[in-house]
C-alpha cells in the first residue's frame, strides 16, 4: 500500500486515517502488507522508531539517488497480524515544514517530489523480490500523489526482470476527484517518462501533466470511498474535468465506504472525553455536553448544541452556514466549530462569533482531542458539503450518539437513514439530509432537526440506531480483500 499519509504517522485529512486503518484490517486478513510512506521530518514526532532496512539506488531525470529505506512495525489486533511500515528517504525532497506545502502554499517542486516516492516504490518492488523473494501480488495506491507508481509499472518498468510488473496488480483510490496533481506541461521529463506518454490519451491534460489521470488510464482497477461518489465522479459536477476518463473505466470502477478506527473512536474508552458512555448508558454523554459548553463559555443550558469540525471552504458549505446564521441564532441552540482554512471564510466566522458570543464557540486551527470532544458533547453534527467522496465525521457522529445533518450527496448520502416515516418505523433512521446545495436547504434541515430534538422518544431512536450501526472498517475491508483477490487471481 503506498500512500503520500497514514497515521499515526503524517497526516493533513481523512486520507491518512484510511491509510492507517486499512492496511491493518487487511493484514488481520491474513494478508502480508507493507505501508509505504515518504520519511517527512514529521514523523520524528510520531512518537515511533524506525530502523534501516536497505539502501535504494532510484532512477530521476537528474541521475540516480541513493535512499535509505527504514521500518516500523504495527500490530494488527490480538492475533499474529502484522503490518510493516516502510519510509523513503530523501532529506532535500521530505525533509520540511510540511507534506505538500508550507504556509498555504504548494511546494513548487511536488511533481519532483512524489515522481521521486513512485519511482522509489517501483525500486522496492525490485528489492522485495531478488532480495527478500517476497513478490508483491497488489499495489494499493492512494489519490495523485501515488497515482505515477500505475504508469510506471506499465511503462518504464514493464521490462524489468527484478520487478516482474506484468504480474503485479494496481489499484488506485479516489479519495478526492477534486484534487488531480496538475503541473505545467513543460516539467513534464520530471516524471522521468517518454515524451510520448505527453498526449491526450496518457498525462496530458490541456496541455498540463495531470498525474490522477494517468494513475486512472494505467490502473487495473479504480475504486472510490462511497457508491454514490462513483456515480457521481462520472457527472460534469463531480469530475472535475476526467467525467470522461473514468466513464472509459466504468467497468473496472467500484465505490467501497471507508470506516473508521473503532478502538480510537470509541465513547466508551475515549480519554479525550470528560466521561466515557455506552448506547445502553448514556448519562457521560450529558456530562460531555456541559464540559464542552464550560470549555467554549457557553451557557450550560438545555439547548442543543450543533456541532461542525470542518476545512473553512466552500466545499464543505461553510460558506452556507455562515449565511443562515442570524437565522439560526433566532432559535435556541448553541455552536461550536473547530476548524482552519480559507482566510476570509475565518474572519467571517470570527466577526460572526464576537457578534454571537454567548451562542457561538469557534476555535480556529486543529486540535485532535476538541474533535472528540466536540463528537462527544455536541447533540447535533452539521456536515453541509457541497460534495463529500465519503466523510468520516458523519461515522464519529453516528458512533457517538451526534445526530447527523448532512448534504444527500457522496458517502454522506450513503452512511446517513434520514428520518422519513419508513426507517423510523424500522428503527434504522439515523439523521436528516440536507436536500439542496442552499442555504435555505440548510436552514430547513436544521429547523427540523431542533423540532424534533424536542421529542424526545424519537430522538432517542435516533442516536440508538446511529450508535449501533456498523461503522468499523471490517465491512470495507472484506469488500477490499475481495476484489484484490479476484484481480491476483485474474493476473
Amino acid at each position: 500500500m503506498v500512500a503520500s499519509e497514514a497515521v499515526p504517522y503524517a497526516k493533513t485529512g481523512g486520507l491518512a486515517d484510511v491509510t492507517g486503518a486499512l492496511p491493518l484490517e487487511l493484514a488481520k486478513l491474513g494478508h502480508d502488507v507493507i505501508l509505504l510512506l515518504p520519511r517527512y521530518r514529521c514523523l520524528n514526532e510520531s512518537g515511533r522508531s524506525f530502523h534501516p532496512v536497505c539502501w535504494l539506488r532510484v532512477p530521476t531525470p537528474q541521475g540516480p539517488v541513493d535512499t535509505l529505506v527504514e521500518e516500523d512495525i504495527l500490530l494488527a489486533g490480538q492475533g499474529d497480524g502484522r503490518l510493516r511500515v516502510w519510509t523513503i528517504q530523501n532529506q532535500a525532497l521530505f525533509d520540511r515544514p510540511g507534506l505538500y506545502q508550507n504556509q498555504g502554499l504548494d511546494y513548487p517542486d511536488n511533481l519532483d517530489r512524489f515522481s521521486f516516492f513512485c519511482r522509489a516504490t517501483i525500486e522496492v518492488i525490485a528489492y522485495l523480490r531478488s532480495s527478500c523473494r517476497w513478490n508483491t501480488d497488489l499495489l494499493h495506491l492512494h489519490d495523485w500523489q501515488t497515482a505515477l507508481c500505475a504508469v510506471y509499472l506499465k511503462t518504464i518498468a514493464q521490462d524489468r526482470q527484478d520487478v516482474a510488473a506484468p504480474e503485479v496488480r494496481s489499484v488506485l483510490t479516489l479519495h478526492n476527484v477534486g484534487y488531480q496533481g496538475l503541473f505545467p506541461g513543460g516539467q513534464f521529463e520530471h516524471t522521468g517518462l517518454p515524451l510520448s506518454l505527453f498526449n491526450p490519451e496518457a498525462l496530458e491534460y490541456y496541455a498540463s501533466v495531470n498525474l490522477l489521470k494517468g494513475g486512472i488510464i494505467y490502473a487495473d482497477y479504480v475504486t472510490t470511498v462511497s457508491p454514490t461518489y462513483a456515480r457521481e465522479i462520472l457527472t460534469p459536477e463531480f469530475g472535475f474535468g476526467l467525467e470522461g476518463v473514468l466513464r472509459n473505466r466504468e467497468d473496472r470502477l467500484l465505490g467501497i465506504l471507508n470506516g473508521i478506527d473503532i478502538d480510537r473512536w470509541n465513547p466508551e474508552t475515549d480519554s479525550y472525553l470528560p466521561a466515557n458512555y455506552s448506547v445502553s448508558d448514556r448519562a457521560g454523554k450529558m456530562a460531555c455536553k456541559q464540559s464542552l459548553q464550560r470549555e467554549f463559555q457557553l451557557p450550560e443550558t438545555s439547548a442543543p448544541v450543533l456541532g461542525m469540525i470542518a476545512r473553512l471552504t466552500s466545499q464543505k458549505g461553510l460558506d452556507l452556514a455562515a449565511t443562515i446564521i442570524p437565522e439560526l441564532m433566532a432559535m435556541d441552540v448553541q455552536l461550536v466549530l473547530l476548524g482552519t482554512g480559507e482566510p476570509d471564510l475565518e474572519a467571517t466566522f470570527k466577526a460572526l462569533q464576537a457578534r454571537y458570543s454567548h451562542r457561538i464557540g469557534l476555535r480556529i486551527g486543529f486540535d485532535e482531542g476538541l474533535a472528540h470532544r466536540i463528537e462527544g458533547g455536541a447533540d447535533v453534527f452539521v456536515m453541509p458539503s457541497r460534495y463529500e467522496p465519503c466523510g468520516l465525521s458523519q461515522l464519529y457522529s453516528l458512533r457517538y450518539g451526534t445526530v447527523p445533518v448532512v448534504r444527500k450527496t457522496g458517502g454522506l448520502a450513503d452512511t446517513v437513514v434520514p428520518l422519513i416515516p419508513q426507517a423510523r418505523h424500522a428503527g434504522r433512521a439515523t439523521g436528516f439530509y440536507i436536500e439542496a446545495d442552499r442555504a435555505d436547504a440548510l436552514l430547513a434541515a436544521l429547523r427540523n432537526a431542533v423540532k424534533v430534538y424536542q421529542d424526545r422518544p424519537i430522538w432517542e431512536g435516533l442516536i440508538e440506531a446511529g450508535m449501533t450501526t456498523d461503522v468499523s472498517w471490517a465491512r470495507s475491508a472484506n469488500d477490499y480483500d475481495r476484489l484484490f483477490v479476484t484481480l491476483v487471481r485474474e493476473g
